[in-house]
């Protein structure tokens, strides 16, 4: 069975954090629960700075981000942004991703990658991409005399299309972002996304969901150039200066 674990309760103190919900620990392994004291101290950190980022760019009604684990042990390494009934962003890790990590600068950067999902409004553009696609290949197939089913199917298809047209561009957008956040939150962006060197390189597929993992790196570093540059010359860390240049 599924087990969460919902760390933004009372593990973080903070007062914008739920109190129901957080599950005992007592039962993990020693190991488990000192990766995920590790996580908390990441999440300490780099939760308010995606908070203060979030409403910065104003895209994002609600960022009282809720962080949680999933701690079933046959999921596969993931972490992935999600919103609850109340459009609250959820950003889920399996805890497989977290024992995977090698140090604390990966996780935030993974935890910095996903809040910059949400911050960027990437699930919401995702779903009018979707639609989008759905209304075009419809409109073919019922153009082209298409019967219900038929249609029904071709609408499927368009959405799944449109969800994936813009996905590589999200990713990057998201590293870029998250780049900035891991570093304002005290960790190192640089050893942070050394993680994408153990990961699969999905190369450059058409309409695949993710970059290649060069690519990837490519942003992180120039990204973090442009912050050096930022830093030496005085000037300010912001969204008017360095997280609007992503795209």
């Amino acid at each position: 069975m599924m087990r969460w674990m919902f760390l933004l309760a009372a593990l973080l103190l903070t007062a914008a954090c739920d109190t129901g919900g957080l599950l005992s620990t007592s039962e993990m392994d020693p190991h488990d629960q000192a990766r995920i004291n590790s996580f908390v101290e990441v999440i300490q950190k780099v939760e308010p700075v995606a908070e203060t980022e979030c409403v910065a760019f104003g895209l994002a009604h609600n960022c009282n981000f809720q962080i949680q684990v999933d701690t079933n042990p046959e999921e596969p390494p993931n972490a992935f942004q999600s919103l609850d009934r109340k459009d609250r962003p959820v950003i889920t890790f399996t805890m497989t991703l977290i024992e995977t990590t090698q140090n604390n600068d990966e996780l935030a950067f993974v935890l910095a990658h996903e809040t910059s999902h949400h911050i960027l409004g990437h699930l919401a553009r995702q779903a009018k991409n979707a639609e989008a696609g759905a209304q075009i290949l419809g409109q073919m197939a019922t153009l082209d005399g298409a019967n219900p089913v038929t249609i029904a199917r071709a609408r499927q298809i368009g959405a799944e299309l449109g969800a994936r047209s813009f996905s590589k561009e999200y990713e990057l957008e998201a590293d870029h972002l998250g780049t900035i956040i891991a570093y304002e939150a005290g960790f190192d962006p640089l050893k942070g996304a050394a993680y994408f060197d153990r990961l699969p390189d999905p190369g450059d597929q058409f309409l695949g969901s993710h970059p290649p993992n060069a690519a990837r790196k490519k942003i992180v570093l120039q990204t973090m150039r442009d912050i050096r540059a930022a830093v030496a010359s005085g000037q300010p860390i912001t969204l008017g200066t360095l997280a609007g240049a992503g795209g």
